[in-house]
C-alpha cells in the first residue's frame, strides 16, 4: 500500500505545485476496533483520516485540524482530526440503520462539511461548505475554489482495511501556469483506486510522474493517539450543574457516574463523593480567585 502510517509531501522542481501522499493502516485499524461501524461508515472515516492527515501537512501550524461531517440523518457525525504531531483520531455518531449507499450526500441528509483549525496558541478558524459532490474527495475541492481560491485535487480511497490519498494544489504564483497543471492532474488521474491502496509512496511517484522532476520529502509517521483523561473530563462536568450530576450518579446501580471516551471508549468513574469534591475544589478556586480581585 501507500507506504502504511506514512505521510510524505511530493516536491516539483519546476512547476509551482505541490503535493501529499499518506497512507493509513494500524493508525486506522485502531480507530476501527473500537466500534462496531457499518462498512459504509468505515470506508468512509478511512477517507476522513487520510484526508485529513493530507490537509494537515499543508499548514505550517501548532495545533490541530479538525474535519466533520455533520448531517440530519441516521449518520449524525463523522469526524477526524490530526495534530502538527501527525497523531490521528476519528470517530462517527449513528443513530438508527445506516443506508446501504455510499454516497456522502445520501449518507448524511441535509450535510454539511466543516474544516477547523486549532492553534495551540491564538484564534481558532473554521470553514464550512455543503456537501455538493457525490465524494469527499469532491467536497473538499470545491471547500478549496471557494473559500481558498486554490485549484486542488484530492484523491482518497479506503477499504476497511487500509486508507491511502493523494493531494495535489496549485500554488498562487505569478510563474504558475495552467498547463502545468493540467498536465499533472491529467497524470494523477490515471491512477486507479487499487494502485492508490497497494503501491509504496515511491512507486507511486514514479508510476505517476516519473517524467517530471519530482522527489518526495522524507516520511513523517502517523499514529492513533487520543488526548482524553480524567482531567478533561473532570473540567467539562464543571460546566453542569452538581446536582443533576448527583442525580445522575444515583439512577446507576452502583451509584457512579460513568465518563466514556468517544474516540478511543476510555471509561472515567465519578462517585458522588468525587463530584462534591470537584464543586468544592471550583468553590474554593472561584473564592482565591475573588479574594485577589478585591
Amino acid at each position: 500500500m501507500s507506504s502504511p502510517d506514512k505521510i510524505q509531501r511530493i516536491l516539483f522542481d519546476d512547476l509551482d505545485v505541490r503535493g501529499v501522499v499518506t497512507g493509513l493502516q494500524e493508525s486506522y485499524q485502531s480507530v476501527l476496533s473500537r466500534n462496531s461501524y457499518p462498512a459504509s461508515i468505515q470506508t468512509l472515516l478511512g477517507e476522513m483520516m487520510a484526508a485529513v492527515t493530507l490537509l494537515s501537512s499543508t499548514l505550517k501550524f501548532e495545533g490541530r485540524l479538525i474535519l466533520q461531517a455533520q448531517g440530519t440523518g441516521a449518520v449524525r457525525m463523522l469526524m477526524a482530526e490530526c495534530t502538527h504531531h501527525q497523531q490521528v483520531r476519528a470517530v462517527a455518531r449513528i443513530d438508527g440503520d445506516v443506508p446501504d449507499v455510499t454516497s456522502l450526500a445520501q449518507l448524511l441528509e441535509d450535510g454539511r462539511l466543516a474544516l477547523t483549525l486549532e492553534p495551540a496558541g491564538g484564534q481558532r478558524y473554521q470553514g464550512v461548505v455543503g456537501l455538493e459532490g457525490e465524494t469527499l474527495a469532491k467536497c473538499l475541492e470545491i471547500y478549496f475554489k471557494q473559500s481558498e481560491q486554490l485549484a486542488t485535487r484530492i484523491y482518497l480511497q479506503a477499504d476497511g482495511q487500509q486508507a491511502s490519498g493523494l493531494l495535489l494544489q496549485m500554488l498562487p504564483s505569478a510563474k504558475a501556469s495552467v498547463d502545468d497543471w493540467e498536465r499533472i492532474t491529467f497524470l494523477a488521474g490515471t491512477l486507479s483506486a487499487d494502485e492508490l491502496l497497494s503501491l509504496d509512496n515511491e512507486t507511486l511517484l514514479y508510476r505517476l510522474f516519473h517524467e517530471e522532476a519530482c522527489r518526495l520529502f522524507e516520511a513523517q509517521t502517523l499514529a492513533f493517539y487520543c488526548d482524553c483523561s480524567r482531567e478533561r473530563s473532570e473540567n467539562a462536568l464543571k460546566l453542569l450543574a452538581e446536582s443533576d450530576l448527583l442525580d445522575a450518579a444515583a439512577e446507576e446501580s452502583d451509584g457512579v457516574l460513568k465518563v466514556d471516551c468517544q474516540f478511543c471508549n476510555e471509561r472515567y468513574l465519578f462517585t458522588q463523593t468525587d463530584i462534591k469534591s470537584l464543586f468544592a475544589e471550583s468553590s474554593q478556586e472561584g473564592g482565591a480567585g475573588d479574594s485577589v480581585l478585591h
